[in-house]
């Protein structure tokens, strides 16, 4: 036997070797290869990765190219609560996922989209995927918020332009801070864009990206971060291990130690050290490692980028770090932060190379590719989920309320804003969007110099205008401005004052027919201006109304017939109402010459009713003509045959007419009642010219008190009806609570401009509650002297209540101011009035009577058919 063979080796066994030391020389050749040659699978990898890039920008750009916008509108009164805004979170991270199943991650999301561009405050816009248009439209902000498909935005490039992305910094799983909804969140963006100004190219616009957080992502972060808690807490475990022992170590070697060992009667156990026992690490929560990344549930990745530009150096990165102050409201232990790098007083980032083609690709196709860190939950973006509510104060911009630009007949004077950065600027409306204005305030409180600064103006561009002053204070303060050559062709002054030694006073005949009126409107005009001013109506003074408008009927009809005539010159006057009902021959001869132009029912009332009439029945009738002719201003303005005095030609001819009618007195408010009913009729008159041919025309009435109290229903009618016809009243008042109801509820119903100085709490309330108590009444009642608070409308939509300072024409209208031609002014306003002396025209107003008399006979049939009044023959 071969006493070798146990020791002979399998042929398996060597094959099986051989096997394992060719793999490992393999293996070995190709890490020598792979070693030597590195350069060919980077390049591999980089060639797979870039084409695997370009593939997805590819996609990417076609799915973003599918993009929809809608444009959030919000009221003025838009006050959602916490759920509304998460409601809506909800909705853009689910509409941020309705793409097409090969988009890219990076086109599914939703941005929203804060822009500022002189165009408004703050513009707020929804781009996202065209799939989710229908689920972003409905809002869970109710009406309050309108929703308007909207256009792409082509911006015209800027000189200067920055750029910036933020990341979240501090702890990564603390949330930022929790900011209350009132005042608004936005108020800090808001601010920081307040000042911007379309002129110079400024342009901010923020961008904030919502995008679902993908699950492998999501749990790819929470073991890093699991991971990295567990290390800190070892790291801590151990730190604290060895200070530990370094303290014990440093015991046992102290003097007081070994003092104690020498002193004390137990002998030392031994004479090794203590053993001292490590901490022992302990466990990590989950909850309090991951924080807010913990739970799954409205977790979202965002991405935060800023762009600024201007065409003035330096406004663009001031722009910028006030919206960076302003986003440090939301920061906490979590904050955001401008991405880049800081050496010295450069900073390189989104501005510089090599990260701005990605920025830039980001911001022109809605990419969002947000950095790792920028995990939040929908309740931290609460206050960017929505656009600005009630809470937040906006800045008026030029776009907002126009500038005022001195001759342009497009606009309306209004005051002098005063912006968040401190300029000041003359703020108008658009004439043809303010129908009807309301200023209350205080006497002295600047009102009046408010109108009269409008008015003025508004007589430079070419527009006509009635100012009606009871006090006459308006005219000398307005001539200065008014006394330029164009203007004065243009103004009339109807004093009736009669100031001076020698007084020159205008005419009006409101029974004058040569102007073409119509006899029925002229007739009722008269008598609504007597029965408003003497409080008549249907139900206390039938019979005067009665009377009145009989009487009124025959005296047209003989101005009728004396135009015809061709003798306008021979026309009755409103004092010839007396010797019509008195005066015998005077009424004969008067109702035989116009028999025939009379109705039957007017000619049966003279031939049936007037006999029967007692003598004490005309009393009431007489005494008001009989006041007017015992006053000699009202006498000769009235008693003219053919006055001057034509509110619809100075409508229709742009002029500039100034009324002062001299008191508030029963008879100053009858003529200011027949004045007013004649501006009504004449304005209801227009109706015969198509619309697009009415001349605009504005009425200004200071002092409605006193003029409603002579006129309410006139003037209430006023601010229903003028709208129609493009005349547009102006009127001030001292108390709103002194008017008459039809007139108080007209003027703030029809209101486009509502506007109150300072004054007592009681007399503000009334406007503060047409808003909201926004301004309190407490705080306009502190305004300062010529402040004033007022609500615009501008495009349809509301501005305000914006705080103006009231204009000072000495200061705005410095340049127009021509005080030495003062009195080539009041010239030319007397003239174009047809003014005359006093004197003159009241010994006209005496003689006319016989005049008219004299035409009746020279024009009456030979048949009689008086009727007659016993007790007055």
């Amino acid at each position: 036997m071969d006493c070798a063979a146990p020791y002979l080796t399998d042929p398996a066994d060597h094959t099986a070797a051989g096997q394992v030391l060719g793999v490992v020389s393999g293996l070995a050749d190709a890490a020598g290869w792979l070693y030597n040659h590195w350069y060919l699978p980077a390049l591999a990898m980089a060639m797979a990765w870039g084409i695997g890039e370009m593939v997805v920008r590819r996609l990417a750009a076609r799915a973003s190219a599918e993009r929809m916008a809608l444009e959030l509108v919000a009221s003025r009164h838009f006050d959602p609560g916490l759920e509304e805004i998460f409601r809506r979170g909800v909705q853009l991270a689910r509409a941020s996922t309705a793409m097409p199943w090969w988009a890219p991650r990076r086109a599914k999301a939703v941005q929203i989209r804060l822009r500022s561009d002189g165009s408004s405050p703050l513009r707020y816009r929804i781009e996202g995927p065209a799939g989710g248009q229908r689920l972003l439209s409905i809002t869970p902000f109710g009406p309050d918020v309108t929703v308007n498909r909207a256009m792409p935005i082509a911006d015209k490039p800027r000189t200067h332009t920055v750029r910036a992305e933020f990341i979240l910094r501090g702890k990564p799983t603390a949330p930022l801070r929790e900011v209350p909804l009132i005042p608004d969140p936005l108020q800090p963006l808001v601010d920081a864009v307040a000042d911007l100004r379309a002129e110079l190219g400024d342009l901010a616009e923020i961008r904030l990206d919502i995008q679902r957080a993908p699950k492998w992502a999501l749990r790819a972060r929470r073991t890093q971060l699991m991971s990295a808690a567990r290390r800190a807490e070892h790291r801590e475990a151990q730190r604290a291990a060895r200070w530990l022992r370094r303290d014990a170590g440093g015991l046992e070697d102290s003097l007081t130690w070994q003092l104690q060992q020498l002193l004390s009667d137990k002998p030392a156990a031994g004479t090794g050290r203590r053993l001292v026992m490590p901490p022992v690490p302990r466990r990590v929560e989950p909850a309090e490692a991951l924080g807010k990344l913990a739970d799954d549930d409205h977790l979202v990745r965002v991405q935060l980028l800023v762009m600024c530009a201007s065409n003035t150096e330096g406004r663009a990165q001031a722009r910028l770090a006030q919206l960076q102050a302003g986003l440090d409201v939301f920061g906490g232990r979590s904050r955001w932060a401008m991405r880049g790098w800081q050496l010295g007083p450069w900073r390189i980032g989104a501005d510089h190379w090599p990260t701005r083609r990605g920025f830039e690709r980001r911001w022109d196709l809605g990419h969002c590719q947000p950095p790792r860190a920028n995990w939040v939950r929908l309740e931290e973006l609460a206050g960017l989920l929505k656009p600005p509510t009630m809470h937040c104060r906006l800045p008026v911009l030029a776009a907002d309320l126009p500038t005022f630009e001195f001759g342009d007949p497009r606009l309306l004077l209004q005051g002098i804003y005063r912006g968040p950065d401190g300029r000041e600027r003359l703020v108008a409306t658009y004439a043809e969007e303010t129908l009807f204005e309301v200023g209350v305030g205080k006497a002295g409180g600047g009102k009046t110099e408010r109108a009269l600064a409008q008015a003025i103006g508004w007589a430079h561009a070419g527009g006509g205008l009635l100012f009606v002053d009871p006090h006459r204070d308006s005219w000398p303060r307005a001539t200065p401005f008014l006394a330029h050559e164009a203007v004065m062709r243009r103004t009339a002054l109807i004093d009736l004052n009669a100031l001076g030694t020698n007084p020159q006073v205008s005419s009006w005949n409101p029974l004058a027919m040569h102007h073409g009126q119509a006899a029925h409107e002229v007739v009722e005009a008269i008598t609504d201006a007597y029965a408003s001013a003497l409080a008549w109506d249907d139900a206390t003074a039938p019979r005067a109304i009665t009377i009145l408008t009989a009487a009124l009927a025959v005296l047209i009809a003989v101005n009728e017939a004396a135009c015809q005539a061709g003798r306008p010159e021979d026309q009755a006057t409103i004092f010839h109402i007396r010797a019509l009902l008195t005066d015998v021959a005077f009424r004969t001869a008067a109702l035989a010459a116009v028999t025939d132009r009379l109705n039957e029912e007017t000619r049966s009332w003279w031939q049936v009713v007037f006999p029967t009439l007692p003598a004490d029945a005309f009393a009431v009738v007489l005494n008001p003509v009989a006041r007017l002719a015992a006053n000699p201003v009202t006498r000769a303005f009235l008693g003219q045959s053919s006055g001057v005095y034509n509110i619809r030609a100075a409508m229709d001819s742009r002029m500039v007419v100034w009324v002062c009618p001299g008191g508030n007195g029963p008879t100053d408010r009858l003529v200011t009642a027949l004045l007013a009913r004649d501006l009504l009729r004449a304005v209801r008159s227009r109706r015969d010219t198509p619309e697009t041919r009415r001349v605009p025309f504005r009425p200004y009435f200071d002092e409605l008190i006193t003029l409603t109290g002579a006129a309410p229903e006139t003037v209430a009618a006023m601010f229903e009806d003028f709208r129609k016809y493009r005349c547009h009243v102006h009127g001030m008042t001292q108390l709103l609570a002194r008017l008459p109801s039809p007139v108080r509820l007209s003027l703030m119903q029809n209101a486009s401009t509502l506007a109150t100085t300072a004054g007592s709490k009681s007399a503000i309330a009334p406007i503060t509650a047409e808003w909201g108590d926004d301004p309190s009444p407490d705080r306009v009642a502190t305004m300062q002297r010529f402040e004033h608070y007022v609500s615009l409308n501008v495009h349809g939509r509301r501005i305000g209540p914006v705080q103006l300072r009231g204009p000072h024409l000495d200061a705005i209208f410095a340049a127009q101011a021509r005080p030495r031609q003062v009195p080539a002014l009041e010239q030319a306003a007397l003239t174009n009035a047809g003014a005359l002396p006093l004197h003159q025209l009241t010994r006209r107003a005496a003689e006319q009577i016989s005049r008219v008399s004299t035409f009746l006979t020279q024009h009456s049939p030979a048949t009689p058919g008086p009727a007659t009044n016993k007790e007055y023959e």
